[in-house]
């Protein structure tokens, strides 16, 4: 067992058998970058996704990053602090999961990155 480089958080890597947790996250982190090889807890992996996801919200149009999203709508869970908050109790779904579903629900949703003309739409988390 290992330690989060981020943290310290205690976390167990099984990247090299296939099966590891952090396999179901998307895979956007540039790889160029020696500190991206690391393994990371769950809760600093999605963070560092989530830097990397705001800046392709401003770069990219809300049908490229659908299908960037697109492999990854059927994940079988949901990923908390990339998929969803938690406030009071109550899921608030982010940017990346409305994208992953790859159509707006039409709830009004707060995170929705459909049919809106500001950038600022994409905030992910809170």
């Amino acid at each position: 067992m290992t330690s989060c480089p981020q943290c310290n958080a205690p976390l167990t890597c099984t990247a090299d058998t296939g099966a590891c947790w952090c396999m179901q996250y998307p895979h956007i982190l540039p790889v160029a970058d020696k500190n991206n090889l690391a393994c990371l807890c769950p809760r600093c992996l999605a963070k560092r996704i989530n830097q990397e996801l705001d800046v392709l919200y401003q770069e990219y149009s809300v049908s490229d990053l659908i299908r960037l999203a697109k492999p990854y709508a059927n994940s079988p869970e949901l990923i908390e602090g990339l998929d969803y908050t938690m406030e009071n109790g109550f899921m608030v779904f982010s940017a990346w999961y409305h994208l992953k579903r790859g159509t707006c629900c039409g709830n009004g949703c707060r995170h929705c990155p459909y049919g809106k003309s500001d950038t600022s739409r994409f905030n992910n988390v809170g």
